[in-house]
């Protein structure tokens, strides 16, 4: 089942609106908004429809071992006019399976609070993939439809039962997707198999700059996202053919932005006329 029910969100982390990126969406995938001073997206100006106002934040959800200091685990809410969304929960399962991983755990709730809010309002859940440490709080949001990819979910089932045990809890409201969709206007999800056969990203339209990719497990660090990536660290791909066509299918997209779940930098995509690709370190 693909989702049809929209809205359009701008992302919004202190970058200048008047930065333009050449952006291109996959077919079908086509919303329109223009970006103004004052925070604020129009849908199709000029066609008669109404500003709505869009905000992203990034979600502090904990921390898994890696590194000197640990990988943090991001979620990320995406706020609008009379609702919000959740791009993963952060971590959470049985006991038995996490145990080992050492988790620094921060509760959904807990990390909403500091954006004032509670878990009642979001309205809907979109997990990249079923991994304990991106749906591991999905019962939090018992009353919320699930966006995830059929085969994800086919995955999980088959090769993590007890995890699918963990979020399958009773009256969980599943949205099964086959392939790209749109989720609202202007966020979408496209399928990046690869890390996990079931595995997408979500991409956030805001206006002419171009679109945020929140890109999920496809890539882990920048290092990743890189055309070069040079060997992947064990465990960032299942499929490493797939991992390198999706992700090179996300570089053609030009983001404007990539926004990592293990990583904090945000990656600055290019501008018309070429020009690096920067790295912006958002605490």
């Amino acid at each position: 089942m693909n989702g049809r029910r929209c809205r359009l969100y701008e992302v919004a982390f202190g970058e200048d609106p008047r930065a333009r990126y050449s952006f291109v969406l996959p077919p079908g995938l086509d919303p329109v908004g223009h970006c103004c001073q004052d925070g604020t997206a129009r849908a199709g100006e000029g066609r008669g429809q109404r500003t709505v106002s869009l905000e992203v934040k990034r979600l502090h959800l904990g921390a898994t071992p890696g590194g000197s200091e640990g990988l943090p685990v991001h979620g990320f809410v995406v706020t609008y006019p009379g609702g919000a969304a959740l791009v993963d929960t952060g971590v959470g399962g049985p006991p038995d399976l996490i145990r080992d991983w050492e988790v620094v755990n921060v509760t959904a709730a807990g990390a909403l609070a500091g954006l004032g809010l509670v878990p009642g309002d979001i309205d809907l859940v979109i997990n990249t993939h079923l991994h304990f440490d991106h749906c591991g709080q999905n019962a939090v949001f018992q009353h919320a439809a699930f966006y995830v990819q059929r085969a994800e979910l086919d995955r999980c089932r088959r090769e993590s039962p007890t995890l699918y045990d963990w979020f399958d809890f009773q009256n969980a409201s599943f949205e099964l997707l086959d392939g790209d969709a749109e989720i609202r206007p202007g966020l979408s999800v496209i399928s990046t198999p690869g890390h996990t056969s079931g595995h997408q990203s979500v991409l956030v339209a805001a206006g002419a700059g171009g679109p945020d990719l929140l890109i999920g497990d496809a890539a882990w660090t920048p290092l990743q996202y890189r055309p070069e990536p040079g060997p992947l660290p064990p465990g960032q791909a299942a499929d490493e053919d797939s991992w390198h066509t999706s992700l090179n299918r996300m570089r053609a997209l030009s983001p404007a932005r990539v926004h990592f779940c293990h990583h904090t930098d945000v990656v600055h995509g290019y501008r018309p006329g070429g020009g690096a690709v920067r790295s912006r370190r958002i605490r």
